[in-house]
């Protein structure tokens, strides 16, 4: 039986603010990475995360990389207005296109709610035969992503802290 090679991609922004919003609690991504290693191999993951400094932003980033995630991190940036920007898309676009360009993988794994990367799943699908799964908050997850995805999982409370 052949084992599948997974790749996951997390957009923390994203999953923190949607299971903090819809549930009050955090995403527990050991239980996730125990979830998705009964699949196959997990080949590579990376969390896309803000960098704002502070310690319990650090404890958490490294407890990720204890799970076993490599960290991608980009600068908080506050604008004159007050709002931030801290948006990992095309970072993530382009590296699930590296790992589906490899051959190295054959499941995308991704961690979000945002459509705009419902068109990126079916890229990859069409493109290099990728098995594409979708783990999002049922209530704040695009159904473009839903139904671009082979399967979507909705985050639920087994998946929380």
């Amino acid at each position: 039986m052949k084992v599948h090679k997974i790749a996951i991609f997390a957009d923390v922004q994203n999953i923190y603010y949607t299971t903090r919003d819809v549930y009050g609690r955090s995403f527990n991504y050991r239980k996730l990475w125990q979830k998705i290693a009964k699949q196959g191999d997990i080949v590579s993951a990376f969390a896309y995360a803000i960098h704002k400094g502070d310690d319990q932003q650090i404890k958490f980033q490294d407890a990720l990389k204890h799970i076993g995630f490599d960290v991608k991190l980009k600068p908080y940036i506050q604008r004159m207005d007050g709002s931030a920007k801290g948006d990992w898309d095309v970072g993530i676009a382009i590296d699930v296109m590296e790992a589906a360009a490899s051959g190295d993988v054959d499941t995308i794994i991704l961690l979000s709610g945002d459509g705009d990367f419902d068109l990126l799943l079916k890229k990859v699908s069409q493109t290099y035969g990728m098995n594409t799964e979708v783990f999002g908050v049922s209530k704040l997850t695009a159904g473009s992503l839903i139904e671009a995805a082979d399967q979507y999982h909705p985050i639920s409370q087994d998946l929380l802290m």
